[in-house]
């Protein structure tokens, strides 16, 4: 891939990732969402033409709980081993921040996977792959609107309909969508569709 096309590539990704961490709740300038690829290449993009993405990351609160920070790292290791994730929790440790997103161009190996599980108690660590993110999924047209319920209100819900939580359909925690929303088990998600009756209607599935 050339450099041109490489940049390019990661200018989509760059904004898809922005639009996530922005759909979760956390602060992100609309500059950097919509930032044109000759903008981004001016300021991403090395005096020799490469791309080093370790430009690309950044840290960033959330709108209603400055506490709450998130940690973006884009990887330049193709296929990511140990040594980058122990750069990444290093990073996390040193600014207090449990909560990292890791980008990267390849794959991940197995054992780089187990360390995401190994640190669940104390990181909530999550992977994406750069082909996952060259384009948003919740912009599709067949993808409806999703909103993720606070505690408070899945408790509202659940004591409306006189439910309990394992009588809700469910999204897996796999599922793109619940992966783009960072959805863990027992959070529920509102899905707004059109309807031809009664304009849209809601449905609700809890992420298990």
């Amino acid at each position: 891939m050339s450099e041109q096309d490489e940049s390019a590539k990661l200018w989509r990704v760059n904004r898809t990732i922005h639009e996530l961490v922005k759909d979760r709740g956390f602060q992100v300038s609309e500059e950097e969402i919509n930032m044109d690829l000759a903008t981004f290449r001016a300021t991403y993009m090395s005096s020799g033409g490469s791309m080093d993405r370790g430009q690309l990351n950044f840290f960033t609160n959330h709108k209603d709980n400055p506490q709450d920070q998130i940690f973006v790292f884009f990887s330049d290791e193709k296929s990511v081993g140990v040594k980058t994730m122990r750069k990444l929790l290093g990073i996390l440790e040193e600014k207090s921040i449990n909560r990292g997103i890791i980008v990267f161009p390849g794959n991940m190996t197995p054992s780089a996977r187990k360390v995401i599980v190994a640190m669940a108690s104390t990181y909530k660590l999550e992977e994406f792959s750069e082909s996952d993110l060259l384009v948003n999924i919740t912009h599709h047209t067949l993808v409806p609107k999703h909103e993720v319920l606070t505690p408070e209100q899945k408790k509202i819900l659940l004591e409306k309909y006189r439910l309990k939580e394992t009588q809700l359909p469910r999204i897996q925690l796999a599922d793109p969508v619940a992966r783009y929303y960072g959805l863990r088990r027992g959070m529920v998600v509102k899905i707004t569709r059109p309807s031809e009756t009664s304009g849209r209607y809601a449905s609700y599935r809890i992420c298990f």
